[in-house]
């Protein structure tokens, strides 16, 4: 197989009309230097039967379907498969701006002291989907970077990682329930070379399965203290990443809203409409000039 630049990884369990749609999207963009990684959690719903026929065909790369311990050891499964110099997490019903992500990729290629590099980020809910708020680190990260705090969080939905810079900075910590939130802390922590793209490279999307939704808050807030103490974290708004903070509130909210999913846990909204929607959105935002701040 040639030389992979850039391996795109998913990590997916029953949710097939979320995984078809995002999947599309990334087999129109993938490039010749690329391949995509699928990981599925030995799902019931047609997922991986979908996603063996793709992988038959050649369109997917790599491919695996058992069960997982949880999220966190499924995303490290994928990781490990990885052969590409960067990795790129896509989360099966998140959106993502592929010319930005190249933008990204080949900063990274051409600048190989570079481990991690995150942008900006959008958000929304399939509820309300015109509502889309956008989020930023900014803020954090420089002082992270001029050496006011010595860590900060961010969401991994816009992160790419270089696949060497596994032995400094490890893999998604299983015992974690926000993994990314820990995984964030403890990237910047040790002081791995990150850089920042003002664009968007990504939008995330809650609705009553995102599965941060689904959180034990109790669990969380014993593990964000603990993670708080370990990695010198004194917090900028809350204990948790702001984008896991609403993910989880309005998947909360969303759960009570059954128009959203029938019983057999399919949606029923129209959300193909809804996702070319935010893909549209994203696409035009990014039109302006962004630069990407490096380390």
């Amino acid at each position: 197989m040639k030389n992979i630049n850039l391996s795109y990884i998913i990590a997916t369990y029953n949710r097939l009309p979320f995984l078809k749609i995002t999947l599309e999207k990334l087999l129109d963009e993938l490039q010749a230097d690329e391949e995509i990684v699928v990981v599925d959690g030995n799902s019931a719903d047609g997922s991986k039967e979908y996603l063996q026929t793709l992988f038959d065909e050649g369109k997917i790369h790599q491919f695996i379907s058992e069960p997982d311990k949880n999220q966190a050891h499924a995303w490290n499964k994928a990781m490990l498969m990885a052969k590409g110099i960067i990795i790129k997490k896509i989360i099966d019903d998140d959106v993502f701006c592929y010319k930005a992500i190249r933008e990204c990729k080949n900063y990274m290629l051409a600048s190989p002291a570079v481990d991690v590099l995150i942008s900006n980020d959008l958000g929304s809910s399939l509820h309300d989907y015109k509502k889309i708020q956008k989020l930023s680190r900014s803020l954090q990260f420089e002082n992270w970077k001029k050496g006011i705090t010595p860590s900060f969080t961010f969401g991994d939905v816009h992160m790419l990682i270089r696949r060497n810079s596994l032995a400094l900075v490890g893999l998604y910590n299983p015992a974690f329930i926000m993994m990314d939130w820990e995984y964030s802390l403890r990237i910047s922590y040790l002081k791995a070379n990150i850089a920042f793209y003002t664009g968007y490279n990504a939008l995330s999307v809650a609705h009553p399965q995102t599965v941060s939704s689904l959180k034990n808050n109790k669990l969380v807030n014993e593990q964000s203290k603990r993670a708080c103490i370990f990695y010198q974290y004194a917090g900028d708004r809350s204990e948790i990443s702001l984008w896991s903070e609403i993910k989880i509130f309005l998947g909360k909210r969303l759960k009570t809203v059954s128009t959203n999913v029938n019983a057999n846990n399919e949606a029923v909204v129209d959300i193909n409409s809804i996702y070319n929607y935010y893909y549209k959105y994203i696409s035009e935002v990014n039109d302006d000039a962004f630069v990407i701040k490096g380390i």
